[in-house]
């Protein structure tokens, strides 16, 4: 496979991811955004800000750049009550509860910002990229390749997951 495969390839698996967000938040409001199902599972604003925390953690980190929620004050944008570094990971009901009151502009603004760095993060790769280590924690240890793969696997669930969601709202 070429670079140039491989690079569109990757970018049309991202674009999915955000086509398939703004599916899910487009026109809800804070209350339906923040609407848990059954009062416990999680909101479609806290799976939708999860999803791109993910994507810009990784990517940033990948890429060797600031990750786009600091870099572009999105952090200060949210107001939320975590660290700057948090991407949701293993967060409880009460974190869930505090993203809720977004609106729709703001997580898809953010969301399409991390799109935008991330495909054009990508578009720079060539294929000696692909089998560079980015993280020695695993084993085997994860490569760019597996870790790309990784992220749209990942940001693809939590979108189905928040139309499903949306969906349920009827």
């Amino acid at each position: 496979m070429s670079t140039e495969t491989s690079t569109a390839l990757l970018t049309d698996a991202l674009d999915r991811v955000r086509d398939v967000t703004h599916q899910a938040a487009d026109g809800l409001t804070p209350e339906q955004l923040a609407h848990r199902v059954g009062g416990t599972a999680n909101s479609i604003a806290w799976l939708v800000w999860h999803l791109t925390r993910i994507q810009d953690d990784h990517l940033a980190e990948a890429a060797g750049v600031e990750q786009v929620w600091t870099a572009q004050g999105w952090a200060r944008k949210f107001g939320l009550p975590f660290d700057d570094s948090d991407t949701g990971y293993g967060h409880g009901s009460d974190d869930v509860d505090a993203v809720g009151g977004r609106t729709a502009d703001q997580l898809l603004g953010y969301h399409d910002a991390v799109h935008r760095a991330s495909t054009e993060y990508v578009r720079t790769l060539a294929d000696k990229d692909f089998g560079r280590v980015v993280d020695e924690r695993w084993d085997p240890p994860v490569t760019l390749a597996v870790r790309l793969v990784s992220v749209v696997s990942d940001d693809l669930q939590h979108a189905g997951q928040a139309a499903f969601v949306r969906g349920l709202l009827g």
